[in-house]
């Protein structure tokens, strides 16, 4: 997606994207970060965050995936905490009755000058980071949650493994000169090293106040193969999830079985 500071604009574009995800035989559908709301005054997503109880965007994500019937990772939505200046950013997960079955908080925040670029952020001052890693038992897979910066930190995705793993959902708004170096290398690194599939979901192109985001979605098997990939502008990217693979795999290449844990 090209998300704006428009929601009921973002929220269109998602659904007809979502729309088009089904027609192609999705079950599990991730949105980018920020789907419904990226501005270039990050303070203005304040304006627009939700009370964990509920709120538009959770409407809309709700009624999605239970008029699709599908399972929807909508990442991230700002959701209301104990501070008046901050919010989480969070990363919702709905089955397909519309019930929503799991949060994952953003843990780790965007506080960098981009190197050899003209770029910097601090997204700690209106996002409260989060504490938990977060995965869920869906029917067909266990389905771990992160978000964008989060996949430089491998010490969350080690957690993720040891809590069994299928499939990671990535959603993210990575900046053009970041992802030209990392995108592909770090959700290739993350699938083989936890022998899961990982479906990461971007945003992509310039979007209000001139902010360019790398795009380039994709879907990754548990061999680091990439399955899918857009390499260029809004829309959507699909492919088959193979569990029994998957398992396969996994008993050939024991890896996870391997891990060893050290003192500190």
């Amino acid at each position: 997606m090209t998300s704006g500071a428009d929601v009921e604009a973002n929220l269109d574009a998602a659904a007809q994207l979502l729309g088009e995800a089904v027609a192609s035989g999705a079950e599990l559908a991730v949105l980018p970060e920020n789907f419904a709301f990226l501005a270039a005054d990050e303070t203005g997503r304040l304006a627009v965050a939700e009370s964990p109880d509920g709120g538009p965007v959770q409407t809309f994500l709700a009624e999605q995936s239970r008029a699709h019937s599908i399972w929807l990772v909508g990442g991230t939505t700002p959701i209301r905490g104990s501070e008046d200046e901050r919010a989480y950013a969070a990363a919702l997960l709905y089955d397909p009755d519309g019930q929503c079955r799991a949060r994952y908080d953003k843990i780790h925040l965007f506080d960098v000058g981009v190197p050899e670029a003209d770029e910097s952020y601090r997204e700690s001052a209106t996002t409260i980071p989060g504490m938990t890693p977060v995965s869920f038992a869906a029917p067909f897979a266990r389905i771990g949650m992160a978000v964008c910066y989060d996949l430089r930190f491998p010490a969350l995705f080690d957690r993720l493994g040891a809590l069994g793993v299928d499939i990671l959902s990535v959603p993210a708004a990575f900046t053009v000169p970041t992802g030209e170096a990392h995108w592909h290398v770090l959700l290739r690194a993350r699938a083989v090293e936890s022998l899961c599939y990982v479906v990461a979901a971007g945003q992509v192109g310039e979007h209000v106040g001139g902010r360019r985001t790398y795009g380039h979605s994709m879907i990754v098997d548990p061999w680091g193969e990439v399955l899918a990939e857009r390499p260029a502008g809004p829309g959507v990217v699909t492919a088959d999830v193979d569990m029994m693979r998957l398992q396969s795999l996994r008993e050939r290449f024991p890896a996870l079985e391997h891990r060893r844990r050290f003192d500190t």
